[in-house]
């Protein structure tokens, strides 16, 4: 289990140099915009259009790195004060929730890039169903950091489960808390 979460954890670290890679170039678009419009009066063409697309593409690749080191915002405010096991039953409930809406997002991509295979932005005429590709890519790899997460919770609380007497897990709990 140890190597696939290496694996997974490379993987991420690459998406998320991906991820800075695009907002680098937004960014030395943007500023190249601002001095080619101000100071030889012409600006570049489809910056928005291009900006939108590698903004949207950068917050794709950052997506299960993010995950990946719990990045995201947790709201354990009503949970905090639960039993550990509660809190990790609960916890594999959100994570399988995460794991089929993300699931159902990852299938509504593909099918909508479909969609868009012929389309192209208005004024750079740049196809947009490879940003959405990659999107879809992207929250795949989403997928698959919430399935190797849920079975590491599922995981810890079977293991969790087997204690066989309320002193050992006394002793676990007060270890988890120093």
């Amino acid at each position: 289990m140890k190597s696939i979460g290496g694996i997974i954890k490379k993987i991420c670290s690459i998406t998320d140099m991906l991820a800075g890679i695009c907002f680098f170039f937004v960014m030395a678009l943007v500023l190249a915009n601002i001095i080619m419009r101000n100071i030889f009066k012409m600006p570049i063409l489809g910056t928005v259009e291009i900006v939108g697309l590698f903004t949207s593409t950068g917050l794709g690749f950052a997506l299960a790195n993010c995950e990946m080191n719990d990045g995201n915002t947790a709201m354990d405010v009503f949970t905090e004060k639960l039993p550990k096991r509660v809190q990790k039953v609960i916890d594999i409930f959100i994570y399988l929730i995460s794991l089929g809406f993300f699931g159902i997002v990852v299938w509504r991509v593909f099918i909508y890039s479909g969609i868009f295979y012929k389309r192209v932005t208005p004024t750079a005429s740049i196809p947009i169903f490879p940003f959405i590709i990659i999107l879809g890519i992207n929250v795949f790899l989403l997928c698959v950091v919430l399935a190797y997460k849920l079975v590491c919770f599922v995981k810890d609380a079977s293991a969790g489960l087997r204690k066989s007497s309320v002193y050992e897990v006394e002793v676990e709990e007060k270890e988890e808390n120093k």
